[in-house]
């Protein structure tokens, strides 16, 4: 895995004080700008007379604050300990606006708190899903999100204000976007941590002479003001008819999230640290539970779901070198307070559209660079490559001619005409088709115990033998299987009970290789991160390294999962025929 050089703090090591409230401050200002941006775009698509607005934002901000504030602790399941953005975003717009049409935003709250649901589902299933929500779904993901907001971001750079030049916005957005390039390409020291505030003073200081920057709504701002209890929506009966015909709709956007989701909490965890481990999955079921969390939260405050900001997460991240998780709380109670301070929201919401239309150009363009990673993480073959081809030409063919919404219409239309939608619906469905039409795979089940060596053994040669495999490689299958076992067997210090754990052993057989796949509950070390670790150590290994050195040299990729209540090694072995 290639080290990340610029992580100069990882989530657990301390921060000085000053630098900590610096990098809290950045990403609070880009989640305020999103927030408010996003619940204007909400509040205007149906007429709202001011009164919802202000109440929403207040709102907005605080479940984003308490959702990032939760993703950086380490409470249970509820908190990964990584830093993570969150916020409004569009995902559910389309089907928050068809609900508020229906029946009103109490309807609206009602349906955002059922498909909350969804998320604690898929993070209780994460393992039973893994074979669905994989790396080149993740990429695929990645990649339709930064492809789907470039039109976006291209379109603030001329939003401008009514009476200034045509060319004034490009102006500004292409000085701003030159400002960030050059401070990202050549800056160093404070010149490269400062990269984004930098950027964002320098382009509202040239848009100044130019009339895009508006001071005004600051100067009439209270600086203390208490959200009007009057602007909250409340709830609509589930027993509304409208809220059974909408239901299913809110359930498939927060799938879609959800899988997005899982990709993220993967996605930060190897952004965080100089030298990324493998994955642990029970993180990524703690980012699920935190996003079903803010979900809920959202829908009782009555405002648009509250999703995950990675890619302006992974800007930051690069930009500051900064992933210590005391961050991400100290930019949670930030955005807490900013909710209650009218005049400083007021403030940084007169960044100029043209400046943040730049910003959100580069963070794209890094997300997309991080889905490509995602991607090639596990290897591109011929399978892998046909489901990310397929779905990226669907996706963005449907990004700039959305046909679905002229052929279904209404809601279905609009939700599944969406490229990130679909792409990773084709995505995963083609993941689908791939996992039906390969090999049946072969099952075992026994004990997690060394009397299981015979039965596996027995199961692995008959395998080797049904392939017509020569008998050095099945000798090579067998002893993976053995070694896996052993190295197992090794991690079993923390399992308490006087029963040994329940071992599942599927076997997918191939002509010229056999994936074994050992599902089991037990310790806290990773095999993958071992044997990488053994890799770079000297000759003379310890007696317990054995199995682990073993295992690397007869397996030909070794990969450890962990979630909650089980861990999943999965081993490759090739072999030929005799």
């Amino acid at each position: 895995m290639a080290a990340n050089d610029y992580i100069r703090h990882e989530p657990d090591e301390p921060v000085p004080p000053l630098l900590t409230l610096n990098v809290a401050f950045q990403g609070a200002l880009l989640i305020v700008s999103n927030v408010v941006t996003f619940v204007v775009i909400f509040a205007a698509a149906f007429n709202d007379d001011g009164s919802y607005m202000s109440w929403a934002i207040v709102g907005a901000l605080i479940v984003a604050g308490v959702a990032t504030a939760l993703h950086a602790s380490k409470l249970g399941r509820l908190g990964p300990g990584h830093i993570l953005l969150m916020g409004s975003g569009i995902p559910f717009l389309a089907a928050c606006v068809l609900a508020v049409e229906q029946g009103g935003l109490a309807l609206m709250s009602s349906l955002v708190i059922a498909s909350s649901l969804v998320q604690f589902v898929v993070a209780a299933r994460l393992a039973q899903l893994r074979r669905l929500i994989t790396p080149v779904v993740s990429g695929v993901a990645f990649m339709m999100i930064a492809l789907s907001a470039m039109p976006i971001a291209l379109g603030r750079l001329d939003d401008v204000p009514e009476g200034v030049g045509d060319a004034a916005g490009p102006v500004v957005g292409l000085a701003t976007l030159a400002i960030t390039a050059l401070l990202r390409l050549l800056g160093t020291g404070l010149w490269s941590l400062w990269a984004l505030p930098i950027s964002l003073v320098a382009g509202c200081v040239i848009a100044i002479p130019l009339g895009v920057y508006d001071i005004q709504r600051v100067l009439d701002a209270p600086w203390f003001d208490l959200p009007q209890a009057s602007g909250w929506p409340g709830f609509g009966s589930v027993l509304d008819e409208d809220f059974w015909a909408l239901l299913l709709v809110f359930l498939v956007v927060s799938a879609v999230v959800a899988v997005r989701s899982s990709s993220e909490g993967a996605a930060i965890q190897q952004a965080s640290r100089r030298e990324p481990r493998s994955i642990d999955f029970r993180g990524v079921q703690r980012t699920l539970n935190v996003g079903g969390i803010a979900i809920f939260l959202s829908g009782l405050a009555g405002t648009s779901p509250t999703i995950a900001y990675l890619p302006t997460t992974i800007s930051l991240i690069e930009f500051t070198g900064v992933a210590a998780r005391r961050v991400g709380i100290i930019m949670g109670a930030l955005l807490i307070v900013a909710a209650l301070l009218p005049k400083v929201v007021a403030l940084l919401l007169t960044i100029p559209r043209p400046v943040s239309g730049a910003l959100l150009i580069v963070i794209m363009g890094l997300l997309f660079v991080e889905g490509m990673r995602s991607v090639m993480r596990e290897g591109l073959n011929r399978q892998r490559a046909c489901i990310v081809g397929t779905s990226l030409a669907i996706a963005v063919g449907l990004q700039s001619q959305n046909v679905l919404a002229d052929v279904i219409g209404g809601i279905w239309g609009a939700t599944l005409g969406n490229g990130v939608v679909f792409g990773v619906l084709a995505a995963v469905l083609l993941t689908v088709v791939l996992e039906l039409s390969s090999t049946r795979s072969r099952r075992l089940e026994t004990e997690l115990d060394v009397s299981a060596l015979p039965g596996i053994e027995e199961f692995l040669r008959r395998i080797g033998s049904d392939l017509r495999w020569s008998q050095a490689s099945i000798d090579r299958l067998h002893a993976a299987g053995e070694e896996t076992l052993s190295a197992m067997l090794q991690l079993r210090d923390d399992y308490e009970s006087d029963q040994p754990p329940r071992l599942v052993l599927n076997a997918r057989p191939s002509s010229g290789s056999a994936e074994l796949e050992f599902l089991a509950v037990f310790s806290e070390e990773n095999l993958e991160d071992r044997i990488a670790y053994l890799s770079d150590q000297a000759e003379e290994p310890d007696v317990g390294d054995v199995s682990f050195r073993l295992l690397g040299f007869y397996a030909s990729s070794v990969r450890h999962r962990k979630y909650y209540g089980v861990d999943i090694v999965t081993v490759e072995v090739e072999g030929s025929r005799g």
